[in-house]
C-alpha cells in the first residue's frame, strides 16, 4: 500500500480556517487551534442571532405601533384587533413605518380600527 501524504490537505484547511479569521485580534487569527475555536464560536453566534435579530426587530415594530395608537387614543391590543376584523392584513413592519413617517394614514388606520373592534 503506498503512504499517503497530507500535507496539501492540511494547508488547505489551515489557510481556509486563516482566510475566515482575517480581522480577528491576537493569537486567534495567527495559531490554528484557536483561529478554529474563535471561528466555530463566532458561527454559532452568527447562527443564533439571524433568529434573535428577527424577534428583536417584532419588538421594535409593536413598540413604535404602540406608542403611534396610544398618541391617538387606543391600545396596540384593540388596534391590532380592530384592523383583524376590518380584515386589513398590513404586517407589523408597514404599520411601524406608517407610524413614523406618515401620520395621517396611521391615523385613519386607528379610525377604521376603532370602528371595527368589538365592544367586550
Amino acid at each position: 500500500m503506498s503512504r499517503v501524504k497530507r500535507g496539501v490537505a492540511a494547508n488547505k484547511h489551515k489557510k481556509n480556517t486563516f482566510k475566515h479569521t482575517k480581522g480577528y485580534i491576537g493569537r486567534r487569527k495567527n495559531l490554528i487551534r484557536s483561529a478554529r475555536e474563535a471561528l466555530e464560536k463566532g458561527w454559532n453566534y452568527a447562527y443564533r442571532d439571524r433568529r434573535a435579530r428577527k424577534r428583536e426587530f417584532r419588538r421594535l415594530f409593536i413598540a413604535r405601533i404602540n406608542a403611534a395608537t396610544r398618541q391617538n387614543g387606543m391600545s396596540y391590543s384593540r388596534f391590532m384587533n380592530g384592523l383583524k376584523n376590518a380584515g386589513i392584513e398590513l404586517d407589523r413592519k408597514v404599520l411601524a413605518d406608517m407610524a413614523i413617517h406618515d401620520g395621517d394614514g396611521f391615523a385613519k388606520l386607528v379610525e377604521v380600527a376603532k370602528e371595527n373592534v368589538k365592544a367586550a
